[in-house]
């Protein structure tokens, strides 16, 4: 009986040699997610436009979509309130950024030093907790009591409500340093400070770039209840006040500004982290 054919030889002595060729990546088949995106949102669109131009709903409870660009133009002229919505968006811009910024600059420390040391956690942990679940309109009366029906009651509602996502986010990417990193930092003679800085802090900041996103989105809820406190211009105000008198289209029309400027911090956050943290997901 004859022997395996050469090229049996072969492909036997190769299996034995080589390893096991692994398969190619495979390509995601399907419809990319942004053409989903876009095509669900021309579908809300065009619901809304036929159940407005059929007279499925008033227009009390949902404006036609020119009705709504039409209240647009006239709150961009200022016929609306004697404000042009340039500066509804400016002020609303204001305190809100101001608010994030400053909850960025205090929530962050206050995240790693919670992290990092338990006198600090025990501190400042139970007050932290405490207001957290709470929502704004319940210290907002207390707010207008301590500081007045100025600017500053309106900048420290939205601060603390961005600030508690910043530093709980900043706390829990303290855990993600290893051990074994923060050892070898020591080992080599790195100071306390030194550490912070080069393991704990750039293997915290995924974690304290999500909780920023989560703050800037709760600024924003917020942005409508601070607005409530006497507020002479600002998208929750002219919402407050369309709402008033009934004009729906108003009120949608400042209700899509608001989301739409979510939507671009959203936006401007994700690129960041894509810059700050490439690595996320990849490893």
């Amino acid at each position: 009986m004859s022997g395996p054919s050469r090229t049996a030889r072969d492909a036997a002595s190769g299996s034995a040699a080589d390893p096991p060729a692994r398969p190619g990546p495979r390509r995601r088949g399907g419809i990319p997610v942004p053409a989903v995106s876009v095509a669900t949102v021309l579908a809300a669109l065009g619901l809304w436009v036929v159940a407005t131009g059929a007279g499925w709903v008033k227009p009390l409870f949902l404006p036609p979509p020119e009705a709504v660009l039409s209240a647009f133009g006239q709150a961009w002229r200022g016929a609306i309130d004697g404000a042009p919505l340039g500066i509804h968006i400016r002020d609303s811009l204001l305190r809100v950024l101001g608010a994030f910024g400053l909850a960025t600059l205090v929530g962050i420390p206050v995240g790693l030093a919670m992290g990092t040391s338990r006198i600090a956690r025990g501190i400042l942990d139970p007050p932290i907790e405490f207001y957290r679940p709470l929502p704004p309109l319940a210290y907002l009366p207390l707010m207008i009591i301590w500081f007045g029906i100025g600017e500053l009651s309106k900048v420290l509602l939205i601060f603390l409500a961005c600030l508690a996502p910043v530093a709980l986010a900043a706390r829990a990417g303290v855990r993600s340093a290893s051990v074994d990193q923060i050892n070898a930092a020591r080992a080599l003679g790195a100071s306390p400070w030194q550490v912070l800085r080069h393991v704990v802090f750039p293997a915290a900041l995924p974690e304290i770039l999500i909780g920023l996103r989560i703050g800037m989105g709760v600024g924003w809820t917020t942005l409508v209840a601070a607005e409530m406190v006497a507020a002479q211009a600002g998208l929750g105000q002219l919402v407050l006040n369309a709402s008033n008198f009934l004009r729906t289209d108003v009120v949608l029309m400042g209700i899509l500004v608001i989301g739409l400027f979510a939507g671009l911090f959203e936006f401007g956050m994700r690129c960041l982290e894509r810059v700050l943290v490439p690595w996320k997901g990849r490893a």
